[in-house]
């Protein structure tokens, strides 16, 4: 039978079939192949009794991400504050740049808006061609408007630890009772209540897979395939980068670059291209052997 990984724990894959939810270890070909099943991923399986099974094959993905360990994700909900702890939007341009490389969506969701109001982060990315909502999991505003921006998708949260994922997912379903965890002041970052990744169900044929926070990215999450299309990555370069004088260029320094006259003109946020000169700088000398 087929089914989607719905949670991965302690070395079982719980499958979420047409006939019940199964508890599924993977064949050891899984292993010989160097294939990980992730959350997220469809797969044929077999039933076993007792509410057991054995995975047998993972069906073709549309995509697959490393952290979070996810696959089949139509759309990355980025979430961030202003509040503590204030997400630095490097953090965001950084997981825009590889939902790009993997095909997927972006939605730009600002928590705790009713201690911060986030309109600063919603006009950044708003001007950098983002989708955002505006919400806050304690009072419920905007979660409506995230609720529908949702539907018929299979989303996946992530952000900085403390920013409230989980207490999103609770707002827009109750009945989760998931974990929150609280926001040190000293240290200005959450704790990792999320242990692992797993998908929820809603009602309007939304798919929401809560991951772990991070507290930043690391080095595994730059690969040669981001090295080599990096510009591509950035799609509100995409007006300028065919004015260049010359093919090939980096958008860093050349003359005649027609993003570095977008970017003097403010027609692309200046942020937006810091943040593509410091992932330019950490890619520049990754290599293949490295990847």
């Amino acid at each position: 039978m087929t089914g989607r990984i719905c949670k991965a724990l302690s070395g079982f894959y719980y499958v979420d079939t047409p006939e019940a939810v199964l508890a599924c270890r993977a064949r050891g070909k899984f292993r010989r192949n160097g294939v990980a099943p992730l959350v997220g991923d469809r797969v044929e399986c077999t039933a076993l009794g007792g509410g057991e099974g054995v995975l047998e094959r993972v069906l073709p993905r549309r995509n697959a991400f490393d952290r979070p360990a996810v696959a089949n994700i139509d759309q990355l909900v980025i979430v961030a504050t202003e509040a503590i702890p204030r997400t630095e939007p490097y953090l965001i341009d950084r997981m825009t740049a590889i939902a790009a490389l993997k095909d997927c969506s972006v939605l730009v969701c600002i928590n705790k808006c009713d201690l911060a109001d986030g309109r600063e982060l919603a006009e950044y990315y708003t001007r950098a061609g983002f989708p955002v909502c505006r919400v806050s999991a304690a009072t419920g505003e905007g979660m409506e408007t995230l609720r529908n921006a949702l539907s018929y998708k299979q989303n996946a949260f992530t952000g900085n630890s403390g920013v409230g994922k989980s207490s999103i997912l609770n707002a827009l379903d109750p009945t989760l009772a998931l974990r929150v965890g609280e926001v040190s002041r000293a240290l200005g970052r959450g704790k990792h209540t999320t242990r692992h990744v797993e998908l929820f169900r809603l009602a309007n044929d939304a798919a929401l897979i809560d991951t772990p926070g991070f507290s930043s990215f690391d080095a595994d999450t730059l690969s040669l395939a981001l090295k080599q299309r990096l510009p591509e990555t950035f799609p509100d370069f995409a007006p300028y980068r065919d004015g260049c004088r010359f093919v090939g260029c980096s958008h860093t320094r050349e003359k005649g670059c027609a993003v570095l006259e977008a970017v003097r003109a403010g027609q692309i946020v200046r942020g937006r291209h810091e943040s593509y000169l410091r992932l330019y700088e950490e890619l520049k000398d990754l290599k293949e052997w490295k990847t």
